[in-house]
C-alpha cells in the first residue's frame, strides 16, 4: 500500500507543520498500565494508537527515523480510598 503524504506538527519542532508519510499500522498490542497515586487511588490507562506518521528528513540521535503518533487515551479509576468517594447520602455535598 502506498504511503499517504501528510503534514504534522511535532512537539519540540515549533508550530510549523512538517512533511511526513502516514505509515499503516499492521498490528498493535495495547495494554493497560496501572498508575498508583499518592492519594491512594489507582488509575488504569491505555493508549490507542490510530495514526503513525514518519517525518521526512528527521532522525533521532541513533539514526532512526522520527515518527509522530496520534493517540486516544482511555482512563478509568480502578480504585480509590473511601475518604475520596462521593457519599451515597443524597444530602452529602449539598450547598445550602
Amino acid at each position: 500500500m502506498a504511503e499517504k503524504r501528510t503534514k504534522v506538527v511535532v512537539q519540540g519542532f515549533g508550530s510549523t507543520p512538517l512533511d511526513g508519510s502516514e505509515v499503516p499500522i499492521i498490528e498493535s498490542t495495547e495494554r493497560w498500565s496501572d498508575v498508583q497515586l499518592e492519594d491512594g487511588s489507582v488509575l488504569r490507562v491505555k493508549p490507542t494508537i490510530f495514526k503513525v506518521t514518519r517525518i521526512d528528513g528527521k532522525w533521532d540521535n541513533d539514526g532512526n527515523p522520527l515518527y509522530a503518533i496520534n493517540t486516544n487515551v482511555t482512563m478509568t479509576v480502578a480504585s480509590s480510598p473511601e475518604a475520596l468517594r462521593k457519599s451515597s447520602d443524597p444530602g452529602h455535598g449539598k450547598v445550602n
